[in-house]
């Protein structure tokens, strides 16, 4: 593609409309400067200089759609908590929709604390519920999905699945239906547990250890024919369009009726791989709602992939220079 493709491109993304569903999650970084160790146990002392909240989960994929220009949506369930009103207040800073979240005591606002120290974590603290949500929750985050349907006339759905209880089988089965319905493009970015849940939708990226883990695999050799296997064994569970699958720093591959392709990774100085995956679901759903070519979709996607990790802690992509760098890159 030429760089004014590119530019044209980048315009479509104002156009798309985009929601989310799936496990959101407040990403909680206290920086501090360690230089002792603790007389009372052999661990590290971390002099506190700094706390930051960030989005992250479903939130952190909401944050990239909605970075790149798109009109954005998250839908989930989280608890009637302080966490809760500082995760939404985030979103809604960022101009991403909070109207459909549901708000539940039944739940708490997952929260992930990490402590930092000379830009390495030091230690991480969850604080979380992981059961599935009830079956009357499960009811009201369907008929949310519904009503953001038909008000807002979604483009894609992106299914972010965390196992933290939001997404259960048998409501991705019902969402996706609902998708088919209502012409949207479905794309999902799968943890173990609903891993061959997902049947029909159009996209679906798990990592190399999900694929493995998901299908039982013991496979060290990544190549090209391994990675069709992986696809058609995938296939005959999940009946879906396209195999999107990341190989951390081999890159992506993706393979779809007519097409397969290992993309190598560009040479990046890599700070931190968190949330990396977040970013290359949200460009690969977004270009491929754009253009329907999976090839500029999974190219794209591994640039920005690329780009996030060399941000310590979960970033969004930066929009002008990601256009920047698919202009150098792809050209």
């Amino acid at each position: 593609m030429s760089s004014t493709d590119f530019k044209t491109l980048f315009q479509q993304f104002n156009q798309l409309k985009v929601v989310i569903v799936g496990d959101v999650m407040l990403d909680t970084y206290w920086w501090g400067h360690t230089d002792r160790i603790s007389p009372e146990a052999p661990v590290p002392v971390v002099a506190l200089d700094k706390r930051e909240q960030r989005v992250g989960g479903a939130a952190n994929v909401a944050l990239n759609t909605a970075s790149l220009g798109a009109r954005t949506t998250v839908i989930s369930v989280i608890g009637d908590d302080e966490d809760g009103k500082d995760l939404t207040a985030l979103l809604n800073g960022h101009q991403i929709s909070t109207e459909y979240i549901i708000r539940s005591q039944e739940r708490i606002t997952t929260n992930k604390t990490r402590v930092m120290s000379r830009n390495q974590q030091m230690m991480r603290l969850d604080s979380e519920y992981t059961h599935d949500i009830s079956d009357l929750m499960q009811l009201s985050l369907y008929e949310a999905v519904s009503l953001c349907f038909k008000n807002e006339k979604p483009d894609i759905l992106i299914f972010e699945d965390y196992n933290k209880g939001v997404l259960t089988e048998a409501l991705i089965t019902k969402l996706i239906l609902l998708c088919k319905e209502n012409d949207v493009v479905t794309s999902v970015d799968p943890k173990r547990k609903n891993f061959l849940a997902f049947k029909n939708v159009d996209i679906f990226k798990p990592n190399l250890k999900e694929v493995k883990e998901g299908l039982n695999l013991l496979i060290d050799q990544i190549d090209l024919s391994t990675l069709d296997r992986m696809h058609q064994a995938l296939q005959n569970s999940l009946n879906h369009k396209i195999s999107f699958i990341t190989l951390s720093e081999k890159g992506v591959f993706y393979q779809t009726e007519n097409d397969a392709k290992i993309i190598p990774t560009h040479v990046r100085n890599i700070a931190d791989v968190s949330g990396a995956g977040d970013t290359v679901i949200a460009v690969a759903s977004l270009v491929y709602a754009a253009t329907k070519n999976m090839h500029l979709a999974a190219e794209m996607a591994n640039i920005a992939g690329g780009l996030v990790c060399e941000e310590v802690g979960t970033a969004a992509i930066n929009k002008n220079l990601f256009l920047a760098e698919c202009e150098l890159l792809l050209n």
